[in-house]
């Protein structure tokens, strides 16, 4: 990798987190503040790291019910072959080493009010900040026969875990010959570009190991992230395997209607697909606790964009795919991202020390074959457009059409560096004997 496709890293996953902790003195809370995380991925975990290491004063909580967490970012790399479910979980030694407290429960209410987190099984939790890092939820009623039931038959696979390995066992028991179904959700949902790497990495699979077999890609959208790249890999690698419908006005290619039992696929139209495998990937809103605990307007977080403080509750940050951060996409990056700058405020708010200043990155990365990866991103700033305070996209780059294969295969080796960085950073894995979970994986 080029040496400043290494310092990119460094910036956007580190450079904040070593510089609240540089320097011979170390903040000190006053009156041993306590701050209280729910969710434990990208956003979470590295508020909750980031803190301890600065200020080791701090009480940190994290309130995560799984013991492993497997990512979803990264989870298609697993589900078309490349990597071992083992690849892609981690757990949270390197947490409890530096002395974060971390609950492996369910929180089940926010108590706003009397700064207190309720969590099943356990007393609650009191906080004199608290971040909600709490994901997404599923609008599973948008959709006539999907429910959570439904999707063990229709895995939607968005989130890290069973739902992965689900789709791959549906893909390894399929008959070559059979038609697998990616149905994409409407916006704004996790992972832009997602639904249309996963087409290329299940059509390079069905290529090697079932080369009868099709896949149809029903989107009801005109348009999505990284389109061109996409769309000209679909005609490279997998012309005759892939089958892209998007929508129009007058022939909706939204799904509207599914048969668990049957595998039919039905869209707004009225065209019945017939699927031996079905990815039905639902509409999404904010995890259902900021939901409840009313936290959302329209179904996502709404939040100040200098510090992701929420725009609803005092004392509370909301961070990673619950918010709306206008451009920013809901992605890893953005999530470890917008975590620094959470990390700062609340050291400001408790030690006294700098406001960090409020400047993101994003970048997303889609593997279209082996070694061919192509990439999205920019540097988001508060600004006013149109009388709203927002995040402002500057400095943007993407991947283009016709790109030389050293490139792509720079890129590809880029993503995989990102991937170890940001994982090896959110479970503090220098702090434990190991952050991944030994034993393997599907293959």
């Amino acid at each position: 990798m080029k040496d400043i496709d290494r310092r990119q890293l460094t910036q956007g996953i580190g450079a904040l987190s070593l510089a609240l902790i540089a320097g011979s003195r170390r903040p000190r809370a006053a009156a041993r503040a306590r701050v209280v995380i729910v969710g434990g991925g990208p956003g979470g975990a590295t508020v909750a790291v980031t803190l301890k290491r600065a200020a080791p004063d701090i009480d940190v909580t994290l309130i995560e019910p799984q013991r492993r967490y497997t990512t979803c970012f990264y989870s298609n790399h697993y589900i078309g072959g490349y990597r071992t479910f083992n690849d892609i979980t981690h757990n949270y030694l390197g947490l409890t080493a530096l002395g974060i407290d971390v609950i492996h429960e369910r929180a089940t209410a926010l108590d706003l009010a009397n700064r207190v987190v309720r969590i099943e099984h356990v007393e609650p939790v009191a906080y004199d900040r608290l971040v909600v890092a709490p994901g997404i939820a599923f609008k599973y009623g948008a959709i006539e026969g999907l429910s959570e039931e439904a999707s063990y038959f229709m895995p939607h696979a968005w989130s890290g875990g069973r739902q992965s390995r689900l789709l791959r066992e549906r893909l390894d028991d399929m008959k070559d010959g059979g038609l697998v179904v990616i149905s994409a959700p409407r916006n704004p949902y996790r992972c832009p570009p997602g639904p249309y790497e996963r087409a290329c990495v299940i059509a390079d699979y069905l290529k090697r190991e079932k080369p009868k077999s099709k896949l149809v890609i029903l989107d009801p959208k005109m348009s999505f992230s990284k389109q061109a790249v996409f769309e000209e890999a679909f005609q490279k690698y997998y012309k005759g395997i892939i089958e892209l419908r998007l929508t129009n006005d007058l022939d909706d290619m939204g799904v509207v209607r599914v048969d668990p039992k049957t595998g039919e696929v039905v869209t707004k139209s009225g065209e019945v697909f017939k699927s031996a495998v079905a990815n039905i990937i639902p509409d999404q809103t904010a995890g259902t606790i900021a939901l409840e605990a009313g936290l959302a307007e329209g179904g996502w977080c709404p939040v100040e964009v200098e510090t992701f403080r929420s725009a609803k509750a005092e004392n509370v940050y909301v961070l990673g795919d619950a918010a709306i951060a206008q451009d920013m996409p809901k992605s890893a990056y953005s999530a470890s991202n917008q975590a620094l700058v959470v990390a700062g405020n609340i050291l400001a708010d408790l030690t006294g020390t700098e406001r960090p200043s409020p400047i993101y990155r994003n970048t997303c990365w889609s593997m279209l074959a082996p070694d061919d990866s192509v990439k999205i991103g920019a540097n988001y700033t508060p600004g006013d457009v149109k009388g709203k305070h927002v995040l402002v996209a500057k400095d943007s780059f993407i991947s283009q059409p016709g790109e030389s294969a050293e490139l792509r295969k720079e890129t590809f080796e880029e993503s995989i560096a990102w991937y170890e960085t940001l994982t090896g950073s959110m479970f503090a894995k220098s702090d434990s004997a190991s952050g991944r979970i030994p034993g393997s994986g599907r293959g």
